[in-house]
This record gives structure tokens, C-alpha cells and sequence, in this order.
């Protein structure tokens, strides 16, 4: 069986243009090796994020022509893609992330933990989600969350393969970023693979936000395999299963109490 490979296409985000965002989609992985089974993209990657009401102007439904485009760029490059955006549900916002398979199949995670001025905004998602992908079974993480222990836990629990991790981390908490795709990958000794945001957000009448970027590819023993500093660029990373297979051998967290 081959080692799966997975890419975490650290971007430059343009707040609220959808079409730009996802050229810049198309782009990074029409450039991809043909060997990558899974690309990740930041938290917001399609639409950008505001904390006001100009947010609900760039936000997607998910039946809408924008995920169309996503899920033929996934059958068109044969990749698996996660990606970030701001859903419109009915007139509810939500922070959610998309897994698109080649096959066009679609799961959809909603943060469950909001950061700051998302709350005055989005709603807060409610169900922890795993999806089947060529690394095995995967949970799906958004930024803020990875703060949470107990979302952790519940991923221990399910005896995750690893975590796929969408962020826009503020540039100058970025040694905390790092810090908790570690402890995370310790948790449930699995690995985790974070995608960051790089660049700025600048728009007229909000605040500046300079992004961390530090994508990273974590190995089940917490030891960093693989990461970016603020490049605009993207990490390409194997997974191999035989290495977590050992470390759970290693550290049998599932083992019970001995």
C-alpha cells in the first residue's frame, strides 16, 4: 500500500472576493505533484473573514456554483481538498470547513469554538466530524479549536488516524500555534497536519491582521516532520501509517489501564 501524501497549500487569503480565492484554489493545485492524495487549505480559504455584516456578502451556500468549482478542481486533479469558508445557511453564518473527495462527496465541519469578533457574527457549530480519507480516518479542526482539550479527547476516543487543521492564527501568537498542533498530535498519538493563513487581512474600517502561516506537518510523537514560515508556498508531506503503527505501540494510550 502506498504511503499517503498529503499538501498543506499555505495562501494569501483575499477577504471577501470568492472568485479570486478560488482561482488562487485552482492554481496551487493544478501545481501540485500528482502523487498528493490530500490538499489542505486555510480556515476562510474561499471567502475571507470581517468581523461585520460585509461578511454575509461573501459567504457560500453549500449547494452554491463556488463548492461546484471546488469539487470539479478535486475530480479534475484527482485530490481529496479541505478548505475553509464562511457558509451561509438560511441566513445563519457559520465558520465551516469542506472535505470534497474526487468522487464529488462533500462533509462539512462547523467551528465549534469562535474567536473573538466571530462571535458577534457566525454561529457556533455543534457536532464533532471524522472523515475517511486515503490517511485513514481523519477529524476536522478549526483554529481556535485546537485551544480545546476536550475536542481533543473526543478525537482520542475515536482513535483518529490524525487531525486536519484549518487556521488564520494571528502572526504574534504563532509560537502558540505550533505549540498546540503538537500537543494535539501527543493526545491521541496520531498525526496532525495544520494549514495556516499568511499574508494580511487590510480593509477599510477593520483592524489589521498579520498572519502566522507556520503550516505543519506533526508526526504522532509530536516531533515536527515538516513546516513553512510565512512563505506563501506549499508543504508537501508522506504520512507514513507504519510510523504511527509503532508510536501506538510505543505509547499504547488505547491500551487501557495497565
Amino acid at each position: 500500500m502506498p504511503t499517503p501524501t498529503v499538501a498543506a497549500c499555505q495562501t494569501d487569503v483575499a477577504d471577501l472576493h470568492p472568485a479570486a480565492n478560488l482561482a488562487t484554489v485552482g492554481e496551487r493545485l493544478a501545481a501540485l505533484d500528482s502523487g498528493v492524495d490530500v490538499a489542505l487549505f486555510p480556515e476562510y480559504a474561499l471567502t475571507g473573514f470581517v468581523a461585520d455584516d460585509r461578511v454575509s456578502d461573501a459567504a457560500l451556500h453549500r449547494d452554491g456554483d463556488e463548492l461546484d468549482r471546488l469539487a470539479a478542481y478535486a475530480s479534475d486533479y484527482d485530490v481529496a481538498v479541505l478548505a475553509g469558508f464562511v457558509e451561509d445557511a438560511e441566513g445563519e453564518l457559520y465558520n465551516t470547513a469542506v472535505y470534497v473527495t474526487p468522487d464529488g462527496n462533500r462533509t462539512f465541519y462547523r467551528k465549534r469554538n469562535r474567536w473573538a469578533g466571530e462571535r458577534a457574527v457566525l454561529a457556533a457549530g455543534d457536532e464533532a466530524v471524522t472523515v475517511q480519507t486515503p490517511v485513514g480516518e481523519a477529524g476536522i479542526v478549526t483554529c481556535y479549536d485546537l485551544n480545546f482539550v476536550e475536542v481533543s479527547a473526543a478525537f482520542a476516543r475515536e482513535r483518529v488516524d490524525a487531525l486536519f487543521v484549518v487556521g488564520a492564527w494571528p502572526g504574534s501568537y504563532s509560537e502558540n500555534w505550533r505549540l498546540l498542533l503538537r500537543a494535539r498530535a501527543l493526545d491521541g498519538v496520531r498525526w496532525v497536519v495544520g494549514c495556516g493563513r499568511t499574508g494580511r487581512r487590510e480593509l477599510p474600517d477593520s483592524p489589521v491582521v498579520e498572519y502566522a502561516g507556520r503550516s505543519a506537518v506533526v508526526r504522532p510523537d509530536g516531533a515536527v516532520s515538516a513546516s513553512l514560515n510565512r512563505d506563501d508556498r506549499t508543504l508537501v508531506a508522506d504520512l507514513d501509517p507504519d510510523l504511527l503503527a509503532e508510536q501506538r505501540e510505543f505509547i499504547p494510550v488505547f491500551a487501557g489501564d495497565s
